[in-house]
């Protein structure tokens, strides 16, 4: 699953990368980590408005739901059961690039995940990658203020995410450069960015990468 990530690249950066306008770009906060349960607002590009990057809240509101209490259970989804989950089945054709320089998976040392190694997972070949996801327009119904959301898909993990995420065996679907412009156009086999790279944290910190 991808619950935490990295965005700290600034605002001229990612309109340089992604050669798009920013509109909200003085809201713009990079963070060396992200995370998901506090439901931030991060650089996402929709295909709705393909040529802007815009803040969309993470964590994916569906239309009917009542309270923001959902977003805690649509951080992720699973892209191969996205037609089957209420949550996602009437905004499967709403796709978005969520933009990030990093993400975050701890790997079990145990069976019960007591002791953990936490890992960086960044791309080789870009320093700023996307992640496919899904976006909705929610309305509130207590205030009517309209809230954009987000939810990153999964998939099942390669080698080295095995390897890491052991515990699930998952990983955000991260699509190569040639593939961006082909999962906002509804194609239905992105392409997976293939070459991944993982720093353990603590080898970091104690210097033992250096």
């Amino acid at each position: 699953m991808c619950f935490h990530s990295k965005q700290s690249t600034d605002a001229q950066q990612l309109k340089k990368r992604f050669k798009a306008t920013f509109p909200k770009e003085a809201q713009h906060q990079p963070s060396e980590e992200l995370n998901g349960f506090k439901h931030p607002y991060t650089p996402v590009i929709t295909n709705a408005a393909p040529d802007e990057i815009q803040l969309l809240q993470w964590g994916l509101l569906p239309h009917w739901a009542k309270t923001r209490t959902h977003q805690g259970n649509t951080l992720n989804a699973k892209i191969e059961t996205l037609s089957e989950k209420p949550s996602f089945r009437e905004v499967i054709h709403q796709r978005c690039l969520v933009i990030a320089d990093g993400f975050y998976e701890w790997k079990w040392l145990d069976g019960k995940g007591t002791k953990k190694e936490k890992y960086l997972i960044t791309t080789a070949d870009n320093p700023i990658f996307t992640m496919a996801g899904l976006w909705s327009t929610w309305s509130d119904p207590l205030t009517g203020e309209l809230r954009q959301t987000y939810t990153i898909l999964t998939t099942e993990a390669n080698a080295l995410m095995a390897e890491i995420h052991n515990s699930r065996k998952r990983m955000p679907v991260i699509l190569s450069r040639e593939g961006e412009q082909a999962w906002l156009n509804g194609q239905n086999a992105p392409q997976i960015e293939p070459h991944l790279e993982a720093k353990n944290l603590e080898d970091i910190i104690q210097g033992r990468l250096f």
